[in-house]
């Protein structure tokens, strides 16, 4: 690929005009290419981004795609959220033509940047804004990227980009990313996922194992040591590997220690588990995926004075919004935005963290996993089940079976969100908490989860 766009002399087409399609436009004019870029949408925000991407040069169609001129380009640039039986992709598969992502094209144009890649189920979001935070208390420049919210595309574009990135990397980006070849791979975990997109979950799994694409014997890689499923899915290959456990030390690169209460990272202790401001082993587990990977990607970060500021460090750091996010307590009722919950484990999570009567928003887009397994958990310490949006009668379907047992579940049949909230109000009373962990995708709502959680904060302070 890097060799191609060199040698370019064809027009690039680009899919979609979101965050990272549009930067990867800016990105290829600016290298000189020519770039053609469509999107089905007509909304503001595509017509804004078309309007700069025609001021510098580049062809755009907004409310449709020219599948000839597609099928004519030398590459085709996939957004993340444009499925591969979409037409325009469609139609370049069926013409032989390139199909690659918005990373890949960033990548490829930016050799010198070095970068600790984060992939897995949950976990990565947290684990990535993580990784950016250490890298910049060690007193490197680094940026966090990719399915974080900023292209990979926007370093490139600013005039001095940084040394380092810490890049999530969700399955949809890593399935368009054939060049990804990092200083070090994070798997965090794996779990069913967007079974809406794929046939099936050895699909999903196909694409996260596609960060080890180009693994040698030199590549370096961190994974948890706690999932059968990870172990089975990095088998056999090449490279250095690091596992991280906060169930088991034996044996382990990274571990927290129940007993002493400490987090012990190659080799010695780190720093004691009441200097974590996160709740739950889970983010344990990612606080340790974190630092394990800082420390293997360079020499210079694991020495004693690096040590010390990497436990400074994760000391210092907040979790990154819409992730089990108190955003109003008053009345003694606790509104908790925990909006990045976009599937059933990940909900699973925050239901095990709850210690009050809890008012449950579950709804949303359906990924295709069954809500059963929240049944435990909801039976602990569920209130009541709010149940919404397109995912509704499913979520009712599942939670109220014969055989569920007692779960108090309601559905507002409005397709408003603000109907949603109204419910949830009149739901709550002093000692509960509100917790928004919808188990689906913002999609039939919402332009993303981001959108959803300050939406909820908005209603859960104008009610309160």
């Amino acid at each position: 690929m890097a060799r191609r766009l060199a040698e370019a002399h064809g027009e690039f087409a680009v899919i979609g005009l979101g965050r990272s399609g549009a930067a990867a436009a800016l990105l290829l004019r600016r290298a000189g290419l020519a770039v053609y870029a469509s999107d089905v949408s007509k909304g503001d925000a595509t017509e804004r981004a078309a309007e700069t991407l025609r001021a510098v040069g580049v062809a755009v169609d907004v409310g449709h795609h020219d599948l000839a001129r597609i099928a004519r380009s030398q590459v085709v640039v996939a957004s993340p959220g444009v499925p591969p039986s979409a037409p325009p992709l469609r139609a370049a598969h069926e013409a032989g033509v390139p199909v690659v992502g918005e990373v890949e094209i960033a990548l490829r144009l930016q050799p010198a940047l070095r970068y600790i890649a984060v992939t897995g189920t949950n976990g990565k979001t947290t684990t990535t804004a993580l990784i950016g935070h250490l890298l910049r208390a060690l007193g490197v420049d680094a940026a966090d990227v990719g399915n974080i919210g900023t292209p990979v595309s926007a370093l490139a574009l600013q005039e001095t980009p940084p040394a380092w990135a810490a890049l999530e990397m969700s399955s949809f980006q890593l399935h368009d990313t054939p060049g990804i070849y990092p200083d070090v791979g994070v798997l965090t975990t794996l779990s069913p996922d967007h079974l809406d997109r794929y046939t099936s979950v050895a699909e999903y799994y196909g694409d996260k194992q596609r960060l080890f694409l180009n693994a040698v014997s030199q590549s370096r890689w961190v994974a948890t040591a706690d999932s059968d499923a990870v172990r089975e899915l990095v088998q056999g290959i090449e490279g250095q590997w690091y596992w991280f456990s906060t169930k088991q030390t034996d044996g382990m690169d990274a571990s927290y220690h129940h007993e002493s209460g400490m987090l012990h990272v190659l080799g010695a202790p780190l720093m004691a588990r009441d200097r974590v401001p996160l709740a739950g082993d889970h983010n344990v587990a990612n606080v340790l995926a974190a630092v394990l990977s800082v420390m293997v990607a360079d020499a210079s970060f694991r020495t004693g004075t690096a040590r010390a500021a990497l436990a400074d460090a994760v000391a210092t750091f907040r979790a990154p919004p819409h992730r089990l996010e108190t955003v109003v307590h008053r009345h003694d009722v606790v509104w908790i935005n925990d909006s990045k919950a976009t599937n059933v484990a990940s909900t699973l999570v925050a239901l095990a963290g709850m210690t009050r009567p809890t008012v449950v928003l579950l709804g949303g887009r359906h990924k295709g996993e069954p809500y059963t397994a929240l049944l435990p958990e909801l039976r602990r310490i569920a209130k009541v089940v709010i149940a919404y949006g397109e995912a509704a009668d499913t979520i009712v379907a599942d939670l109220t079976a014969p055989l569920a047992g007692v779960v108090p579940v309601v559905q507002v049949h409005e397709r408003s969100f603000a109907a949603v909230m109204t419910r949830a109000h009149a739901e709550a009373s002093a000692g509960d908490a509100v917790l928004l962990s919808p188990a689906c995708s913002s999609y039939d709502m919402f332009n993303n989860y981001e959108e959803r959680g300050r939406e909820f904060a908005r209603l859960a302070e104008q009610d309160a």
